[in-house]
């Protein structure tokens, strides 16, 4: 099994909970708007981060695909599939060998199983819109029917 930390949206800032729970996970998986790349430092696990629409500044990919047990695992900001917000029918469309795909820019928590591939958004990160609480998830992955995934907010 492997265990995956998920955040986005963390505009420089990284709640202190979340950081200790990403660094007990296998890999951490950031989906954009990381804004100050040093934020990442924290981190003891190896990171696949993506760049956000608040990011032109920083050297990283649009897009990133991680190979998982039982899956591929897509990661990008999504403002490309819509701004206010990003079409979960495109995000399909554009990764439809994945198991999964995760985005951000809403800030938003979804976890969306209703189709495949799954689109999953952690929720802000950081402390800007977040909703009152920095929100994460972590995807355990097994086996394709057994990837299961835990919602966190602090």
């Amino acid at each position: 099994m492997t265990k995956v930390g998920i955040l986005s949206d963390t505009h420089g800032w990284i709640h202190p909970q979340i950081v200790s729970l990403m660094n007990n996970c296998a890999l951490i998986v950031h989906a954009g708007d990381v804004i100050d790349a040093n934020t990442l430092e924290v981190f003891t696990q190896q990171i696949f981060a993506v760049q956000g629409n608040n990011d032109g500044h920083l050297q990283l990919p649009q897009v990133e695909t991680v190979k998982l047990p039982g899956g591929d695992l897509a990661i990008q900001h999504g403002h490309q599939h819509g701004w206010h917000t990003p079409s979960h029918d495109l995000l399909r469309k554009a990764h439809p060998h994945a198991k999964a795909i995760i985005y951000g820019h809403t800030h938003k928590q979804v976890i969306d199983k209703t189709a495949s591939p799954w689109v999953i958004n952690p929720g802000a990160g950081g402390e800007i819109r977040n909703g009152g609480s920095s929100k994460c998830l972590v995807l355990n992955a097994s086996t394709e029917q057994e990837w299961q995934i835990t919602a966190h907010a602090f």
